[in-house]
C-alpha cells in the first residue's frame, strides 16, 4: 500500500457514560410503521435501487480490522447523496397530491437538491434559502431542479431563519431536515428516509454482523434515522460512534452536559453539510441514549480521504466520495492509530466496522479542488 496514514489523529473521542440502546424508546420516537412506509414509498419510485455496499479492503487490511464496509451514496438515484431519500419523501408526503402548495426549505446543499428534485417530480413550486458559503454549483444543480433559489447573508442558521420568516408571510409549506418546538413530523419523514439506507445494508450483510458503525452528524438526523433504522431491521447493538468536525462539535457538546447546547462555530469546516451549531429536537432524542461515543476531527485529512478513494488506496475500486463522506475513515484511522482509543472503543482484528459514504461529487468544482489539492 502505497499511502502513509500512521500520523492521522481524531481531534476528540468522548464516551457517553449515558448510553443505553432502548430499541422500545427508539421505535417510539421514530415508529415501526413511519420506518416501514418510507421503504414501501421509496422502494417503489423510478430508478430504485440499492446503492453499493463495498468493502475497503486493503483499508481494512492495513488497519488490521477484519472488515470496513463503505455504504456508497454516491450512486442514489442521480442525486450523489443519502438526502435523495429524505426531503423528496417528505415532499410527496406532506403535499399529499396538492399542486396548489408552495414549498420551502433551508439547506447547506443536498437537502435542497432532494427537495427540489422532489417538487420538480410533483409538479410543485419550491423557495430554497442557502447562506453564502453555499457554492454557486450547488445552487446551480437546485435552479435545474426548477427551484427559486434565495442566498441569504450569514450562515446557515441566517438562512433557515428568513426561510420560517417568508414562509410564514407567504404561506408556503416548509419542509425541513431541522426540529423546533411545535415542528417535528416533517424532519420525521426526512429520518424515516434515511433509514432505508439501514434496511438495505441488513439485507447486504449476508447475515455479517457489524459491530461499529460510524455516522456523520451535523444537526443529527441522518444519524439519529439509521439508528432508528438499526432498532426495526437488526437484532443485535453494534457500537455507534458519532462522528463531527473539531469546529462544530454540537452533539458532542450535548452529550457532555446532558441537554441540547448550542456552540459558537468560530470557523467553518469545509463540511459544510456537518458546519451545525445545534442539534435537531427530534435526533436528539434519540442520539442522547443511544450512541456510545463522540469523535471529532479536523479538516487537514479530508483531501487527501478524497484522493485514496478516487485512487483505488483504500480498496480495489476507484470511489467517488466527497467531502462529508471523509470523517468516518479519517475517524478509524485516527482511533487505530490510537492505541489507547482503539482498545477504549473495541476496534480489533474480529470487527466489522460500517462507515457511510454519504455524498459523492455533490458538489463537483469542490471535489474537483480537494482532488487536485496538494497537500
Amino acid at each position: 500500500m502505497s499511502i502513509e496514514i500512521s500520523d492521522w489523529k481524531i481531534s476528540n473521542c468522548f464516551k457517553n457514560n449515558k448510553s443505553n440502546f432502548n430499541k422500545k424508546k427508539i421505535l417510539n420516537i421514530l415508529t415501526e410503521k413511519e420506518i416501514d412506509e418510507a421503504y414501501k414509498v421509496i422502494s417503489k419510485w423510478k430508478n430504485y435501487s440499492q446503492t453499493p455496499l463495498l468493502q475497503l479492503n486493503k483499508l481494512s487490511k492495513k488497519l488490521n480490522v477484519n472488515r470496513i464496509f463503505y455504504k456508497d451514496e454516491s450512486k442514489r438515484f442521480h442525486l450523489k447523496s443519502f438526502k435523495a431519500l429524505g426531503g423528496a419523501y417528505a415532499v410527496e408526503k406532506v403535499t399529499k397530491g396538492n399542486k396548489e402548495i408552495i414549498v420551502s426549505t433551508a439547506t447547506a446543499g443536498n437537502h435542497g437538491r432532494s427537495v427540489a428534485w422532489g417538487t420538480q417530480k410533483l409538479g410543485l413550486d419550491c423557495k430554497i434559502f442557502v447562506s453564502e458559503y453555499v457554492s454557486e454549483n450547488r445552487v446551480q444543480v437546485m435552479k435545474n431542479f426548477g427551484a427559486d433559489v434565495i442566498r441569504v447573508k450569514g450562515n446557515y442558521e441566517n438562512s433557515l431563519k428568513e426561510c420560517v420568516k417568508q414562509s410564514k408571510k407567504n404561506n408556503w409549506q416548509i419542509v425541513q431536515d431541522v426540529a423546533w418546538e411545535n415542528y417535528v413530523d416533517v424532519p420525521k419523514l426526512t429520518m424515516a428516509g434515511y433509514s432505508v439506507m439501514m434496511k438495505e445494508i441488513s439485507e447486504q450483510m449476508n447475515n455479517q454482523k457489524i459491530s461499529h458503525i460510524f455516522l456523520q452528524a451535523g444537526v443529527g438526523g441522518m444519524a439519529a434515522g439509521m439508528i432508528a433504522g438499526m432498532a426495526r431491521y437488526l437484532d443485535y447493538n453494534p457500537i455507534i460512534i458519532v462522528v463531527e468536525p473539531e469546529s462544530a462539535a454540537c452533539v458532542l457538546e450535548s452529550i457532555k452536559v446532558g441537554k441540547i447546547k448550542k456552540i459558537q462555530i468560530e470557523k467553518e469546516s469545509i463540511l459544510g453539510g456537518m458546519s451545525c451549531n445545534e442539534v435537531s429536537l427530534i435526533p436528539w432524542q434519540i442520539l442522547k441514549n443511544s450512541l456510545n461515543y463522540c469523535v471529532t476531527v479536523k479538516d487537514d485529512k479530508i483531501s487527501k480521504t478524497v484522493k485514496y478513494l478516487a485512487n483505488s488506496e483504500f480498496c480495489d475500486e476507484k470511489i467517488v466520495g466527497g467531502e462529508c463522506s471523509t470523517p468516518g475513515i479519517i475517524s478509524i484511522i485516527g482511533l487505530c492509530n490510537n492505541e489507547h482509543d482503539k482498545k477504549e472503543i473495541k476496534l480489533n482484528k474480529n470487527s466489522n466496522v460500517l462507515i457511510i459514504g454519504c455524498e459523492g461529487d455533490a458538489d463537483e468544482n469542490l471535489y474537483h479542488e480537494l482532488l487536485n489539492k496538494k497537500d
